[in-house]
């Protein structure tokens, strides 16, 4: 079986062991730089059986798909698949199986709360200007988190909020009071998360029912003082009307690690923001993250060999496989 690794831009899924164990029962070959145009993506995956596609960098839409007859499985690195045409893979018979890997977006969270709350990054650049900057922080202790998403991510925030001395209340679609109980928040209704949090954090999938939830409407009943942190996905917050809200000091700041559009364009409005810290998409790309999405790809692509993947999101494309055979 021939394997690609596409996007590897960190050069760091190659080194794994994991990589190396797949070696041992396939050919694999890695792309380092994105490969762009459709056709450059057709042309380096001809003959490819499986696909390891890092992160969502590559989008695999239903006519890229069609060119790509000998393609059986991807093992999407991450814990979603938003840029692979579902319903085209299926048809097609190719199995889609998702690798996570750790964590790491958890930390992040805090650094970019601490960071934004006690204006380390803003104390780092008026040093590098030679001022001695006199800022006022703000402790975490004591204060009120509010976590919109109460799953995996979430649910390790409020534990972290709780050592810091944080009283957590939570809100989340399917949130229940007694599923909140048991990460020690208080559920309460979206809009009371708001009106009562000085930090609100956003831990959401991306969905038709979570895009713009945080509408202008929305962050108007958040603090004066509250801060607002996402590292979930960009199209949850109404990216515009956030803008506006700091603009106007109507909340007090900002930390974002995702954006409606990624990159961020370099004339955007949250760039000339002195209460807003941002980052890269930080919360995945770590030594921990890459390891486990190693690990977990590769023992998908091996279980397939073997017949017994486990972790398929879409099943019924074996079945389509098997009619065609």
């Amino acid at each position: 079986m021939k394997v690609t690794v596409l996007d590897d831009y960190q050069h760091a899924i190659a080194p794994t062991a994991a990589i190396a164990r797949l070696r041992e029962k396939a050919e694999v070959q890695i792309f380092t730089e994105k490969l762009g145009s459709d056709d450059a993506v057709m042309s380096a995956l001809k003959g490819c059986a499986a696909i390891i596609p890092i992160r969502e960098r590559t989008k695999f839409s239903a006519a890229l798909l069609a060119k790509l007859p000998e393609l059986e499985l991807i093992s999407q690195t991450g814990n979603h698949a938003y840029h692979i045409d579902m319903e085209a893979a299926t048809a097609r018979g190719i199995v889609v199986s998702l690798a996570p890997g750790a964590n790491s977006t958890t930390e992040l969270t805090f650094g970019l709360m601490l960071d934004v709350m006690r204006k380390i990054s803003h104390s780092d650049q008026a040093l590098r200007r030679g001022e001695w900057p006199l800022v006022l922080g703000y402790v975490l202790k004591g204060k009120t988190l509010g976590i919109l998403g109460l799953g995996k991510i979430g649910t390790e925030v409020a534990a972290i909020a709780r050592a810091f001395g944080m009283n957590v209340i939570a809100w989340g679609p399917t949130l229940t009071q007694e599923r909140a109980a048991k990460s020690a928040a208080t559920f309460m209704p979206l809009d009371d998360v708001l009106r009562s949090a000085d930090v609100v954090s956003v831990h959401l999938k991306l969905s038709e029912q979570s895009k713009n939830l945080l509408s202008e409407p929305k962050l108007r009943l958040m603090k004066k003082s509250a801060y607002l942190v996402n590292t979930a996905r960009g199209a949850i917050v109404d990216e515009i009307a956030l803008v506006r809200l700091l603009q106007e000091k109507t909340i007090a700041g900002a930390a974002l690690d995702v954006f409606v559009e990624e990159p961020i364009a370099k004339t955007h409005p949250l760039l000339k923001l002195d209460n807003v810290v941002l980052a890269p998409h930080l919360g995945w790309p770590t030594d921990s993250g890459f390891e486990g999405f190693a690990n977990n790809a590769v023992a998908n692509i091996l279980d397939y060999m073997e017949g017994k993947l486990t972790r398929a999101i879409n099943p019924e494309a074996l079945q389509h496989r098997r009619n065609e055979i």
